[in-house]
């Protein structure tokens, strides 16, 4: 930290050490400034004078109130003003007691709103002024009448700029503290979303098909003891790979989940025989679904199976968040030659025509899963309103690679 930086931290920190600091400079400038006086009207030359002790007096009162000028700002300025108006009516020459006033006029509108100091400042001015040219030995246009119209002037205009510059960078340095807060807990809450999506894929969609892999190579095992040995020994060695298999899945769900989050199911994985299930919890929500299905009969593969329920699903929460409350949806599932296809409409008039155009999950979700099955996804708004999400997926199942699953 810098000389300067612990400097300003030191006096934020005691703020009425540096008031009476300022104060001790005021009074020392105002008691100097007592002493001096113009030769002649004009002159740059000075000559030396007694000041009169009821100057003096006043100088200490309104430095002495500079101390409390940010603890109450107005009540120093009234103080400050009389002061400075009791010096204009009996000081000859006077002494420069309205410095203070300026001071206090500064503090008051950089502590206030722009229409306060606009009416403290003129009825300062007014009343200081006015005091200086209805008072004294001096003509109402002298330099040193003139001179505290200016320097009040000046004292409300630099402390109602120091106001506004302040509240700028304070609501930019909110604007920034929030947006940051904000990113933060998006970024945390699409990682846990993301995160938990995908320790529940890995488990219905992986988990028992290892465990069943294992349980029949066990078997497999113990029926085969009078085959050959080397036969016994493959079965073996596959035995064991799915437990070591079973085993990584299961580091890999422990690393993505965290302690708190919910047990993922272990059901097997969903497929469009819970189609009027799913459509069944979004009705008791409130949306209106009509399902059309030419796909009877059809055994689709598990991860056919699994995305088709997943885009409907996606689609239709999409349509119950962004659609409207008055919208309707219809579903249909319909085998065209060897793909089988899928397509969620609906007629919301919401504002949202792009569901997580923002950058969200849902979208990006579905068309990973079609494009990882060698499908497409076409989605974007109907002409006259709504939304329109079509998937065409191969019946026989066939990775982004190319390679048929065993």
């Amino acid at each position: 930290m810098s000389t300067l930086q612990r400097a300003k931290h030191q006096a934020k920190a005691h703020p009425l050490a540096l008031d009476a600091a300022l104060a001790a400079a005021v009074l020392t400038c105002m008691v100097a400034g007592s002493f001096v006086e113009p030769r002649h009207p004009g002159n740059v030359s000075w000559n030396l004078r007694t000041p009169d002790p009821l100057s003096l007096v006043l100088i200490t009162l309104g430095a002495a109130a500079l101390v409390f000028r940010r603890r109450a700002p107005m009540t120093v300025l009234v103080l400050t003003g009389t002061v400075s108006v009791i010096e204009s009516v009996t000081g000859d020459p006077r002494a420069p007691v309205a410095m203070s006033a300026v001071i206090a006029l500064y503090t008051v509108a950089s502590t206030t709103d722009r229409p306060t100091t606009w009416r403290v400042g003129l009825l300062t001015m007014t009343v200081l002024t006015g005091a200086a040219m209805s008072a004294g030995s001096l003509p109402w246009y002298a330099q040193e009448n003139l001179a505290i119209f200016a320097w009040t002037g000046i004292g409300a205009t630099a402390g109602d700029a120091v106001r506004s510059r302040r509240a700028f960078v304070q609501a930019i340095r909110e604007r920034a503290e929030r947006a940051e807060r904000t990113r933060e807990e998006e970024a945390r809450r699409r990682v846990a979303e993301e995160r938990l999506r995908i320790a529940r894929d890995l488990h219905d969609v992986v988990a028992h098909h290892i465990a069943l892999v294992n349980v029949q190579a066990g078997v497999a095992s113990h029926v085969m003891d009078k085959r050959p040995d080397q036969a016994k020994e493959a079965l073996s060695h596959v035995r064991e790979a799915s437990r070591s298999a079973l085993n990584e899945l299961r580091a890999t769900v422990g690393l993505l989940r965290q302690s708190g989050d919910p047990e993922a199911p272990t059901e097997p994985a969903p497929g469009l025989d819970r189609l009027d299930e799913l459509t069944g919890t979004f009705r008791n929500a409130g949306l209106h679904i009509e399902v059309a299905r030419a796909d009877q009969g059809i055994t689709l593969p598990a991860a056919v199976d699994l995305a088709a329920y997943r885009v409907i699903q996606e689609a239709l929460t999409n349509v119950q968040k962004h659609a409207g409350a008055q919208a309707k949806a219809e579903v249909s599932v319909v085998r065209v030659g060897p793909n089988i296809e899928i397509t969620v409409l609906d007629d919301g008039t919401g504002e949202d025509t792009t569901p997580d155009n923002g950058g969200g999950h849902g979208l990006l979700g579905m068309r990973e899963r079609v494009t990882a099955l060698r499908g497409t996804l076409t989605t974007g708004p109907r002409y006259g309103g709504g939304f329109r999400v079509h998937a065409i997926l191969p019946v026989e199942n066939r990775t982004a690679t190319g390679e048929a699953p065993a």
